[in-house]
């Protein structure tokens, strides 16, 4: 893998994203005990991260897209859904950029509280969430699939 990949906000619907948002879903398919498929998870609709409500952003490379994160407006807070890397470009420290990067899209949309949920079969995202400030809180929506759920307050950028 040659260079640092480059982060940048996308259209969730273009190739690129449909990419890595596919091979997150084959993963999680094959992580989870009774698999997984999107259609009863609570995916987010493609329009809720764009701005002004959210973002997508992937991590790219000479390769093409190694990781990717969204960012889902909503009332009173958004949330962080889809982060995955690939397995070729894991150990780079690029799911902690792209959260950093989601939460710097955040900030900068007035977005003051992230919300997220994941499965403990991520052992390594628990791992990070809780690495970057993210605490522990109760169930906040009725996705079959989680059952961890976090929030972050944001700061305002200096």
């Amino acid at each position: 893998m040659s260079g640092v990949p480059a982060i940048r906000r996308i259209d969730p619907q273009v190739a690129e994203a449909k990419a890595c948002l596919s091979a997150y879903y084959a993963e999680l398919g094959r992580r989870f005990a009774r698999g997984f498929d999107v259609a009863l998870s609570r995916d987010p609709e493609a329009a809720a991260m764009i701005p002004p409500r959210g973002a997508f952003l992937i991590a790219e490379g000479a390769e093409g897209p190694l990781g990717c994160v969204g960012l889902k407006g909503s009332s009173g807070y958004a949330e962080i859904k889809r982060l995955w890397v690939s397995p070729d470009a894991r150990g780079m420290g690029l799911a902690r950029r792209l959260m950093t990067a989601a939460e710097d899209e955040a900030r900068a949309l007035g977005i003051g509280l992230l919300r997220l949920d994941t499965n403990s079969a991520l052992p390594e995202a628990v791992a990070l969430y809780r690495a970057t400030g993210w605490v522990e809180i109760a169930r906040f929506n009725d996705d079959p699939y989680p059952d961890l759920f976090f929030e972050k307050r944001l700061t305002p950028q200096e």
